[in-house]
């Protein structure tokens, strides 16, 4: 305890002494005023400037006393019942502070839980939970990060080595440009969604909504992967309604749309189905992207709209598992909903339902 600690405690003593002091002389001097006028009056007894000094001061020893006896009691319950939680709650603080996510403090007990601390020890503890989770999430965000950015930047480093060699032919370098082409393209990807799902998780977003047709969207979205349809030969299968209006952010719910259709054509086997339905069910819009690549187990089911998570390893390379943690977040901003209906081995339908205009 430092010399300003102790100057401030015991000024806050000699304060709630003057206090009491004042206080019990106020009531002392009245009640042996009103008790010796009563007795001069009913005995007619006559008073000495000898007594009247003797008393006078024997009652300002009582109020010395007493105030005394009044300022321990009250500094040792201050103490029990005050000082000790909030030292308590000011060590679990400065535990936080210093990256002790695990700090949990026990609710207050006996004689000191008359000043209910309990409310307040429990918003710490609660914070302390929610912080060690957020720490967590960070340390395997960080991670995996380091492990998405190391992978496609080591292809990269592999292959411009490897076209420094003199003796390659055409055709492999050819292959090999291409392959750090791709690497690099998701390398850009994958910086592409970190910055987005950050803005997207740490900010508050407000949606710029507007009345627009949803099927017209979707086909513009879906026309968007076309050089890859064609490229594997996957059939493509449309359903959509007619006159489908929504009133949401059409920029933000495109992101749900392209990454929904790149998953779809990432995953489809060549000569594969993907196929879009628009519907609408009472005053939802309902939008369904189905294939028939490889879908996912109920156990990655799960966790599929968790960031970096990537059920199928065999497949990690065509994604960093960020699509559908964008895809969850821009879902949830727009007050749609989500969900995942697949089979290993079978494909997937992703289901989403967002409330329409029904006068179109």
């Amino acid at each position: 305890m430092n010399d300003n600690s102790r100057l401030e405690r015991f000024l806050f003593g000699l304060k709630n002494y003057v206090t009491f002091f004042l206080l019990i002389g106020f009531v002392i001097t009245c009640c042996m005023t009103l008790f010796l006028l009563t007795l001069q009056k009913s005995m007619e007894i006559s008073f000495t400037e000898d007594n009247i000094r003797m008393a006078a001061i024997l009652t300002f020893c009582n109020i010395v006393i007493l105030s005394l006896l009044c300022t321990i009691i009250d500094t040792v319950r201050r103490k029990i019942t005050v000082e000790r939680p909030v030292r308590r709650i000011t060590e679990g603080f400065q535990k936080l502070m210093d990256g002790n996510f695990s700090v949990r403090l026990k609710p207050v007990s006996g004689f000191a839980s008359s000043v209910s601390f309990d409310p307040i020890i429990n918003y710490f503890n609660r914070m302390a939970e929610e912080l060690s989770g957020v720490e967590t999430l960070r340390t395997d965000f960080i991670a995996n990060v380091s492990h998405e950015l190391k992978t496609p930047l080591s292809v990269m480093q592999n292959y411009g080595t490897m076209l420094q060699s003199p003796d390659l032919t055409e055709n492999q370098r050819m292959e090999y440009a291409k392959a750090i082409t791709e690497s690099s393209k998701r390398l850009a990807d994958l910086i592409t969604n970190i910055l987005r799902l950050n803005r997207l998780e740490n900010q508050n977003i407000y949606p710029t909504n507007k009345k627009y047709n949803l099927g017209e969207q979707l086909a513009e979205c879906l026309l968007n992967f076309e050089s890859i349809w064609e490229e594997k030969e996957i059939d493509i299968e449309t359903d959509i309604e007619e006159d489908v209006f929504i009133e949401s952010d059409d920029e933000l719910l495109s992101l749900v749309w392209n990454n929904l259709f790149s998953n779809a054509m990432k995953f489809t086997e060549p000569h594969g189905r993907v196929s879009l339905s628009l519907k609408t069910e009472g005053d939802n819009a309902v939008v369904e992207i189905s294939d028939t690549g490889c879908g996912i187990s109920p156990e990655t089911g799960k966790h599929i709209f968790e960031k970096f998570y990537q059920g199928d390893t065999s497949r990690a390379t065509q994604g960093n598992g960020l699509g559908l943690a964008l895809v969850k977040r821009v879902v949830d901003i727009a007050g749609a909903d989500i969900s995942v209906e697949s089979e290993a081995g079978r494909g997937s339908t992703f289901c989403v339902k967002i409330g329409r205009i029904k006068d179109g």
